[in-house]
């Protein structure tokens, strides 16, 4: 308890930094809170640099400064062809209103800008088998009837075998070859589909540098009911907590736990904001984790607490809540420790989605293990000594009060006169 003083300072100090990021800087808020678009690309061989993909995007008249594009590796291989593409929400055109025709027109644009990554030659006189849809390559095979069926069975039972033959094309490409052919020779292997139509291919098609593998759209009313929902969702558990440990062992303490729980949760937003690193809904699933996590630290050192409390009266508080930190430190520092390892691997193998998760883990585990020591205790050690203090005054004040009133007997005096 001698350094309470310092860890409080370099509390406050690390709160201060945190708080005047969040206010110039802000958050780096994802599609899930903010609204916008999110479009995962794969490429058939490393991504180009991120300026040609601003610059492609850019002539789609999307504002690449507000485009946040994110590499992904692949967590057994490593190798990074693929990248999350993050567009803001923007006004297109005439909208519809439906997220729909918002995120048709972002496909569209993306599609385009990918197009640009294509050989001219071939984007010219030919489609892109890896980015066409089945409806598209079915009104191709009808248009184009390279099988001969209309003539000899008509139009309507062509139409049902195209569209056999269109699904299974795209059911193949997206299936078993993750979403990018890097060959029209690879559908070979697609059963059910004569060759002479995979012979046909080649005339009318190819393969594309790089496919849109998945897109979705948050718009802004759902974004901001997921902001509050999640602040909702973080307060409720620490009032939760509150009530708890209240109940458990006394409500300064749960106030000293809660106050540091929170302490824990604003430095590492205020890290996050620093850092500019993304805030998503797998971020707030890590600060409800480090709540409960950091909750469940500062109850064993609170805990040792009381029990000391009960065994040793005649000892000094300041002496107790020591002796009971040190003896909790060890274990304390131990699981937390051995916690830190994982979300550390995580962290550094677990690839670009759980990179949020893992790091605001990694700091939470930080940060709540010193704060159930350096944090909690104090607060609750600085209000049980304001309290003793307030009772002890309120004994002298009335001794006071006593000695100043007249006794019984002069006041018969008085009156007798």
């Amino acid at each position: 308890m001698g350094l309470k003083r310092g860890f409080i300072l370099v509390s406050l100090v690390l709160l201060l930094l945190g708080g005047v990021s969040a206010f110039t800087r802000g958050f780096n808020l994802g599609i899930d809170f903010a609204g916008g678009t999110l479009v995962n690309v794969k490429f058939k061989e490393a991504p180009p640099p991120e300026n040609r993909l601003r610059e492609a995007l850019a002539q789609q008249g999307i504002d690449p400064s507000k485009v946040v594009i994110q590499p992904i590796s692949d967590p057994i291989s490593g190798i990074k062809n693929e990248v999350l593409i993050r567009l803001p929400q923007r006004e297109i055109g005439q909208k519809t209103g439906s997220p729909e025709s918002e995120l048709d027109v972002e496909k569209r644009a993306i599609l385009a800008a990918l197009n640009t990554f294509n050989p001219p030659s071939e984007v010219a006189t030919k489609l892109d088998l890896n980015t066409i849809s089945r409806d598209r390559l079915r009104e191709v095979f009808l248009a184009e009837d390279p099988l001969r069926l209309i003539p000899g069975s008509g139009r309507a039972a062509a139409e049902l075998e195209y569209t056999r033959y269109a699904e299974a094309i795209i059911q193949y490409r997206d299936r078993e070859q993750g979403g990018l052919l890097r060959d029209l020779a690879d559908l070979r292997a697609v059963q059910n589909v004569p060759t002479a139509l995979l012979q046909w291919l080649p005339q009318r098609f190819f393969t594309g540098n790089a496919a849109m593998i998945s897109a979705e759209i948050v718009g802004p009313q759902i974004g901001q009911e997921l902001r509050q929902r999640a602040i909702s969702v973080t307060l409720a558990s620490l009032v939760g907590m509150l009530i708890y440990i209240a109940f458990r062992f006394e409500w300064v303490y749960g106030v000293a736990a809660v106050i540091a729980v929170f302490h824990d949760v604003l430095i590492t937003l205020g890290i996050f904001s620093l850092v500019q690193k993304e805030i998503s809904l797998n971020v707030v699933a890590a600060l409800l984790t480090l709540v409960g996590y950091s909750v469940n630290d500062t109850i064993v050192v609170f805990d040792r607490i009381r029990e000391n409390l009960r065994l040793r009266r005649r000892e000094g508080l300041v002496k107790i809540v020591n002796d009971s930190i040190n003896q909790t430190l060890s274990r304390t520092i131990l699981t937390s420790g051995l916690t830190l390892l994982a979300v550390l691997a995580l962290y550094l193998f677990g690839g670009e989605v759980l990179s949020g998760f893992s790091l605001a883990l990694l700091v939470g585990i930080i940060v709540g293990t010193y704060s159930s020591i350096a944090i909690a205790s104090p607060i609750m050690l600085w209000w049980q000594t304001w309290r003793s203090q307030r009772q002890a005054r309120r004994p002298a004040a009335r001794s006071k009060v006593a000695e100043a009133a007249p006794s019984r007997k002069e006041r018969r005096a008085t009156a007798s006169r």
